[in-house]
């Protein structure tokens, strides 16, 4: 999952602070950005949200959501599965404890150290691959299952690039599963109070929101789609939309995770799941 950046468009003052802006950005420019980021936020980001993530659970997303509850991927067992963006791999170390073969890859060595860390803890031990989403480094039809919670999708400039390349690693009846930042949070302030429940940005606006040094260079991207875009990019790629998750903030979930809190939670939604397949036939 992303840091408590996601949906950061949604910043909490309406105009944006030093270093901060709405930009168009080219994909090796994103790349470059995320990954440095990322390997330097790790350690950060694990000390923060480590505990709610677990070392073998699959989590959606911060409203909780959990794959062993809400089966999205089906029945895994015996499954090549493929985590994309899989930050530490928690995902991919609970998908093997439930009799998958997974492959967890990231862009960042940051994270996918976290990752190693996170094998010598537990002992529960998957294949981590250091690659770019939009190159996947596998033969066409090498796996049976796809999925990311919150990693690699909103990072690229063209996602839709990462539907064709999943749609391609992808056996013809595999599924494919994503979950991203709810598009509509970027309509409001990134604050979990009551500051965020002003609409403040245009729903229509994908202008990415960067953050960049005194140079002008780029240390942080992040995308934009609406929910018709992504519908787009799956069609595009190939893919049968299956459904679209919206998880409600369940009851007694106290936790606040970035711009995710019971108050917003409870009015309307922080995270959108995907669900495709790519056809049989």
């Amino acid at each position: 999952m992303t840091d408590d950046r996601a949906g950061a468009a949604t910043h909490a003052d309406h105009a944006d602070p030093p270093g901060v802006l709405r930009r168009p950005v080219t994909d090796a420019e994103s790349r470059r950005a995320n990954r440095g980021w990322w390997d330097a936020d790790a350690d950060d980001y694990q000390a923060e949200h480590g505990g709610f993530l677990g070392d073998v659970e699959f989590v959606w997303c911060p409203e909780g959501l959990r794959e062993a509850e809400a089966r999205l991927l089906g029945d895994v067992a015996g499954r090549r599965v493929l985590e994309v963006g899989a930050g530490a791999a928690a995902a991919a170390r609970w998908l093997a404890t439930a009799g998958a073969r997974p492959v967890a890859l990231d862009l960042s060595i940051g994270m996918l150290r976290h990752a190693a860390a996170a094998a010598d803890r537990t002992g529960v031990r998957v294949p981590l691959v250091q690659a770019d989403a939009l190159a996947l480094p596998f033969t066409d039809a090498a796996f049976d299952t796809a999925c990311t919670a919150f990693g690699a999708i909103p990072f690229v400039a063209d996602s839709a690039a990462v539907m064709r390349e999943v749609f391609r690693v992808l056996r013809p009846g595999g599924r494919w599963v994503f979950s991203v930042t709810h598009p509509m949070r970027w309509v409001f302030l990134d604050d979990p109070g009551e500051d965020g429940l002003t609409a403040v940005h245009s729903y229509f606006d994908r202008s990415p929101y960067v953050e960049q040094d005194e140079s002008g260079a780029a240390t942080y991207v992040e995308q934009h789609r609406t929910l018709g875009d992504r519908v787009r990019e799956l069609v595009g790629a190939g893919f049968r939309l299956v459904d679209l998750v919206e998880p409600e903030w369940p009851e007694g979930h106290e936790g606040i995770w970035g711009q995710w809190s019971p108050l917003r939670g409870r009015l309307f939604p922080g995270t959108a799941i995907f669900v495709a397949e790519k056809p049989a036939d």
